[in-house]
This record gives structure tokens, C-alpha cells and sequence, in this order.
């Protein structure tokens, strides 16, 4: 399952740019990924050949009738769910504000939700703002901060009768721990309540399936796995079921008219689904998949390879970092428990701030971020808020030799000063 780096590589234009003669070295990925060829293409061509709304009989708006179904059927293979429960929207962010008054619609005082203290604000602020607005009660799912791993043990004590919905992230995007979402899930499910998932985080570096993980309500961000400012969003048809539609009274009371209103950026559906082909194709490039088979099989083939090549820079990032002095990083940096990770790092260089550490990268043309990413939980627990720390992150398309360009880049802005 050996990732060929170079035509992996090859199918990102903006990996072949430099600047003065100099490489560019992106480490950003948990912000935002570089985009697959395939993926501007696909938007361009909409954009010449297909520009017109959907649902008329003239040529361009059968076209585009045909690249939103492609863009669904797509989804729904990326989550392992039905056609009729994706819906296409802005971002995760802005997909989980719409959602939340529809499922907060119901709550009464007396009420509760859990949160958990690991998430993106994204997946917090969405839920407290409903809670606040309907008077019901908020709890918060702690984490363990020698393992980096979430109190699960605690989920009986947090979740009863009166828990209506419960958000939790599949990967943090601070501490890069992955989640047992499943568990936390089956624990809200038993009580009936609304199951949440941000999947921003982990669904650049492995598959998606909402069928074994049971949740309600799921979100992904396509700028995140190689694609457009675009996401995606599962709605299971027990949610759909029990929450008011959001549309224009002329609309379809069907999905995804019923939940996502208005006309969506179909570039940007076409380009979405671009990039799930890309993951998909990661597959055959490694050698273990066949073009002919399912687009499911395909992704969970091309994102295993994905993984696998990740794994080799997380163990080749963590054996280095170690060499660095003064370094202190937030997760886990056992290389036994890799499996529980995603290649995001998180870290503090002592007597240096985190700003200065991302400017002397970048002076290097490797681009990193420094702060605390919307990440206001996590932040607050290691009490980093005001100082932020420096995030790197890893995909399939950075090379081991980029890999050791930036430890040895730390180890000189380490021992300078």
C-alpha cells in the first residue's frame, strides 16, 4: 500500500510552485488543503459549459441537473449513506448554525445537551446559542490530559433521559486525537436523543461511514479534503423526520430541497465531488484498487492508503520533534497509539512565542499556523488562549523529505536566542 509520492504530488498544481527558487512547504492542511487538479477543472467546466440554474429543459440546466445529482451520489458514498440524506452547503460552520434551531426547535426548560471540551467552536457555539435560546441546560464531556483522550467513562453521569442532543468531533483539530464517536453516539441514541459529528478534521485522512458510527447529523468541509470553500452534510431520515423543513414554499418538500434553500453553488457541488474522486483514485495509484469497482470501495481503499502514508510521517515527525529542544506538544506522541491520531501537531517551542516560530517558518516558505484555531475549548484547558501555540499538519501529499526540511527548520529557530 506504498503511495507513489510523485504523481501523488503531481496532482496538485499548486505543489509545483516556489517562490524565488524556493519551494513552497505547506503544512497548513488542518486550515485548509491545497486543491487537486481534477477539482479546478471540474468547477471551470461548470462554470463555461453548464452555467444555468437546475430544473429547466434547455441544454445548460440538464447539464446542471446531472452535476447535482453526480455531486449527491458522490456524498453519499463519501458518508455510506442514501442520495436522500445529503445536503450541500457553505461550511460546517455555517451548516450547523442553520441546523441547529430546527433541532433545537423542541427542547423545553429542563432540558439538557452535552458538548464536549475537545471541539472546534463550530460544533459548540451552534448548540450553546440554541440552548441559550430555548433555557435548556449545557454539559460538557471533559478529556483526559495525559492520554488526550475524552472521559467516556463519564458518559453515564452526563447523558439521561432529559438529553436531547449530543455534538461531539471525530478528530480535534488541536490535540489531533480521533474520537470514539460511535461510542458517544450509541450512549445518545439510547436515550433517543440527536447525535452530532464534525468530521472536518478527520475526513482528509480516513473514511467516513454513518452507518457504523450511528450518529443523526455529520459535516464535512470539502476545502479540507482537496476540494472548494464547500460542505456536506449527512442528515439521517430519523432527524429528517423529526425536525421542521427550512425552504421556500414553492420548494420540493423533499431532500435536499426540504433542508437547504435557495440555489447552491453548483461549481462548487461539481468541485466536492472532484475531490472525492481524487481520494477515491488514491486507491488505484497505490496499486490496490481497480477504476471498475464502487466509488465506496474505491474511497475506503484510497483513504487506507492514505492513512498508511500518513502514519509514516507522523512517526517520522514525532522521532524527530523529540530531537528539538524546549519543544512541548499538545496530544499524543506515543508511537505505539498512532491509530488514535490524526497528522496534526500542536506544539510550543520554550521562550519562543508561537507567532514568532510561524514567521520564521514562513521566512523558510513553509507555511504553518500559530493560535489557537477556533479551538476555544482545548485552548482554554491547557490555558493557551493568550499565547497560542504553533500547528502543523500532515496529508498524502507531503513527502518525507518535507517532512525533514521542517525539523530541521524547528531545530535551528529552537536553538536560536
Amino acid at each position: 500500500m506504498q503511495l507513489p509520492i510523485d504523481q501523488v504530488r503531481a496532482a496538485f498544481p499548486a505543489l509545483a510552485l516556489a517562490d524565488d527558487g524556493q519551494p513552497r512547504g505547506y503544512f497548513d492542511a488542518p486550515a485548509g488543503t491545497q486543491v487537486a487538479g481534477r477539482v479546478i477543472d471540474a468547477m471551470r467546466d461548470v462554470m463555461v459549459g453548464a452555467c444555468a440554474n437546475d430544473g429547466g429543459l434547455f441544454r445548460t440546466s440538464v447539464a446542471t441537473g446531472v452535476i447535482v445529482e453526480s455531486a449527491i451520489a458522490n456524498a453519499a458514498a463519501f458518508f455510506n449513506c442514501g442520495d436522500d440524506e445529503v445536503i450541500f452547503g457553505l461550511n460546517t460552520t455555517s451548516l450547523f448554525f442553520q441546523m441547529a434551531p430546527l433541532i433545537a426547535h423542541d427542547w423545553r426548560a429542563g432540558d439538557n445537551i452535552l458538548l464536549t471540551r475537545m471541539d472546534h467552536d463550530a460544533n459548540v457555539s451552534p448548540w450553546l446559542q440554541a440552548a441559550a435560546a430555548r433555557g435548556v441546560e449545557v454539559r460538557f464531556l471533559e478529556w483526559d490530559r495525559q492520554s488526550f483522550a475524552l472521559k467516556l467513562e463519564t458518559l453515564p453521569d452526563l447523558i439521561d433521559a432529559r438529553t436531547r442532543a449530543v455534538a461531539v468531533g471525530h478528530a480535534s483539530n488541536f490535540l489531533g486525537t480521533i474520537n470514539d464517536v460511535a461510542a458517544v453516539c450509541a450512549a445518545a441514541r439510547a436515550v433517543g436523543a440527536v447525535s452530532i459529528v464534525d468530521a472536518v478534521q478527520s475526513a482528509p485522512h480516513m473514511a467516513l461511514d454513518v452507518a457504523a458510527i450511528g450518529c443523526d447529523l455529520m459535516a464535512a468541509s470539502a476545502y479540507k479534503f482537496f476540494g472548494p470553500h464547500a460542505a456536506i452534510l449527512f442528515v439521517s431520515r430519523r432527524l429528517q423526520a423529526i425536525i421542521p423543513p427550512l425552504k421556500v414554499r414553492p420548494s420540493a418538500d423533499v431532500m435536499p430541497t426540504r433542508l437547504a434553500p435557495g440555489t447552491p453553488a453548483f461549481e462548487a457541488m461539481a468541485g466536492t465531488a472532484a475531490a472525492i474522486d481524487h481520494l477515491a483514485w488514491l486507491g488505484e495509484a497505490a496499486g490496490t484498487m481497480s477504476a471498475a469497482l464502487p466509488l465506496r470501495q474505491r474511497l475506503v481503499a484510497g483513504l487506507a492508503a492514505a492513512q498508511a502514508h500518513e502514519t509514516d510521517l507522523m512517526r517520522q515527525f514525532l522521532a524527530g520533534l523529540s530531537d528539538v529542544p524546549g519543544v512541548t506538544l499538545h496530544g499524543i506522541a506515543n508511537p505505539n497509539r498512532l491509530h488514535e491520531r490524526v497528522a496534526t501537531f500542536t506544539f510550543e517551542l520554550a521562550g519562543k512565542s508561537s507567532a514568532d516560530v510561524a514567521a520564521a517558518l514562513a521566512a523558510r516558505n513553509m507555511f504553518v499556523w500559530h493560535g489557537y484555531y477556533y479551538a476555544w475549548e482545548p485552548a482554554g484547558v491547557l490555558g493557551v488562549k493568550e499565547r497560542g501555540a504553533v500547528r502543523v499538519g500532515f496529508t498524502h501529499y507531503n513527502s518525507a523529505a518535507e517532512v525533514d526540511a521542517l525539523l530541521g527548520a524547528l531545530a535551528g529557530i529552537a536553538r536560536v536566542g
